[in-house]
């Protein structure tokens, strides 16, 4: 199972955590203590050093680099 959720990052104590909103826990059935995999995708940062590396000189295509873009968050 996989599920895309974005959230903020919360301080609890000396750590970050991250909460999952109650629409999602019970759209999946998840439980107390139940083992998940969470992978991090800072938000933001791939298409703006995307941007930032073509400078002005280059013809973007906007349709390329939407297909690009949901390639890689899709993964």
């Amino acid at each position: 199972m996989v599920i895309r959720i974005k959230s903020k990052l919360k301080e609890f104590g000396n750590s970050l955590g991250v909460v999952i909103p109650k629409e999602f826990i019970i759209r999946e059935g998840l439980k107390p203590n139940e083992e998940v995999v969470i992978t991090i995708i800072k938000c933001g940062g791939i298409l703006k050093d995307f941007f930032g590396k073509l400078g002005g000189e280059a013809k973007i295509d906007a349709q390329k680099m939407k297909d690009e873009s949901r390639r890689i968050w899709n993964l």
